[in-house]
C-alpha cells in the first residue's frame, strides 16, 4: 500500500508526517496521552487504545491517526511518545443520516482531533497537519470532503481553517458539547462550535474586500472594546464583547473576536462574576450576531486580522447573499 510520509523543515526543524498502521496496540498509548497534555479533560477522551488500533483504516475500521514526530538530537526520526509534537484523528461518517452509505457523495471524512504540544505551536505544525490529511483523505480514502468544528472564538483556529485552508462554515451550533473543561474550555462558558466543510476538489480563491475600511466605516454587529479588572494572576487589560447590533445591515459585516480567548478564559477563571463572565458574554453576543446573520442569509466570507500600533484585531467577515 502507498505510503504517504512526509518530512517538512520549519524554523530549521524536521518534522515527519505519517499515518499510524502499526500492527502493536501499545503503539496507540501516546496519541491519547498527547490528546490529554493539549486538553487536559480526563472525560473527554479518544476511543479506547483497543479500538484505536483494531478500529483503524489498515485493520478492520475507518479511523485515521496521523502522527508528527520532531527530529531527534542525532537527526533521526524517533515515532515514541517523547518525539510525538503532533497528531490527528478522524473516520468515514455521512451527511445525511436517512441516505446512510448508499450513495458515495453522501460519504465524508469527520475530523475530530488536531492537536499540537505547546512547545511546538509556533511551528505551522497545525496547518501541515490538516493538508496532509487531505493529501491521505483524497488518496487513501477516495473521498472528497471533510468536515469538522472549531470554536468560532479561537481566532488561531478560524483563521487556519477560513483563510487559509478556505473551508466553508455550514452551521453555527449551540453547546456542542456539554460541560468541556480542562485547559482550552470551561464547563460554564458554553461550548457553541461552528461546523465547517472542506470541498478537497475546490482550491478556494481569496475573498474580494478591504478590512480596513470595513472597520474604518465601523460595519460591526460585534467589536471589542477593553477594559482593565484583576485577573486570575494580576492586573489584566483585556478585550470585552459589545452588545450585538442586529439591526445592522450592508453587503460586508464584522463580527469581531479576541485575539486571544485561551488567555482570556484562564485570567478571568475567578471568583468575581463581573470577570468571570467575560468569556461568556463573549460566547452570547457573538452567538446571537452569527444566528442572526447566518439566519438571514449571510455566509462567512472570510477570517482575517488587522494589526494597528496597539494590537491585533481579529474579524469574521460576513457577505450578505445579495
Amino acid at each position: 500500500m502507498k505510503t504517504f510520509d512526509t518530512i517538512h523543515i520549519v524554523k530549521g526543524r524536521k518534522f515527519l508526517f505519517k499515518v499510524e498502521s502499526s500492527q502493536d496496540l501499545s503503539d496507540f498509548i501516546k496519541y491519547e496521552n498527547l490528546r490529554f497534555e493539549i486538553w487536559g479533560d480526563p472525560r473527554d477522551s479518544l476511543a479506547g487504545v483497543r479500538n484505536l488500533g483494531v478500529e483503524n483504516y489498515f485493520h478492520d475500521g475507518s479511523n485515521c491517526l496521523i502522527g508528527v514526530y520532531v527530529e531527534d538530537d542525532d537527526g533521526k526520526f524517533e515515532e515514541d511518545e517523547a518525539h510525538l509534537v503532533g497528531f490527528a484523528y478522524g473516520y468515514v461518517g455521512v451527511k445525511d443520516k436517512n441516505l446512510g452509505f448508499r450513495d458515495v457523495e453522501n460519504i465524508i471524512f469527520y475530523s475530530q482531533y488536531v492537536g499540537v504540544r505547546k512547545d511546538y505551536q509556533n511551528y505551522k505544525v497545525g496547518v501541515l497537519i490538516k493538508e496532509f490529511q487531505k493529501k491521505v483523505v483524497w488518496d487513501l480514502y477516495g473521498l472528497a470532503i471533510i468536515t469538522c468544528t472549531y470554536d468560532p472564538l479561537v481566532g488561531v483556529n478560524a483563521y487556519r481553517n477560513i483563510h487559509l485552508l478556505r473551508m466553508s462554515v455550514s452551521e453555527y451550533c449551540v453547546s456542542r458539547y456539554q460541560g468541556f473543561e480542562g485547559n482550552l474550555n470551561r464547563a460554564d462558558v458554553p461550548s457553541d462550535r461552528l461546523a465547517i466543510l472542506w470541498d478537497l476538489r475546490e482550491k478556494g480563491l481569496p475573498a474580494d474586500y478591504d478590512l480596513k475600511k470595513l472597520v474604518e466605516s465601523h460595519r460591526f454587529v460585534v467589536h471589542a472594546e477593553f477594559g482593565d479588572v484583576a485577573g486570575k494572576n494580576g492586573p489584566l487589560r483585556t478585550e470585552l464583547a459589545t452588545s450585538a447590533n442586529l439591526d445592522v445591515d450592508d453587503v460586508h459585516l464584522l463580527i469581531e473576536v479576541p485575539f486571544d480567548f485561551y488567555k482570556i478564559l484562564q485570567e478571568t477563571d475567578v471568583p468575581d462574576e463581573s470577570v468571570r463572565r467575560i468569556p461568556l458574554d463573549w460566547r452570547m453576543e457573538t452567538r446571537k450576531a452569527f444566528q442572526e446573520l447566518l439566519g438571514r442569509g449571510y455566509r462567512v466570507l472570510d477570517f482575517n486580522y488587522l494589526k494597528t500600533e496597539e494590537r491585533i484585531r481579529d474579524f469574521y467577515i460576513m457577505k450578505s447573499p445579495s
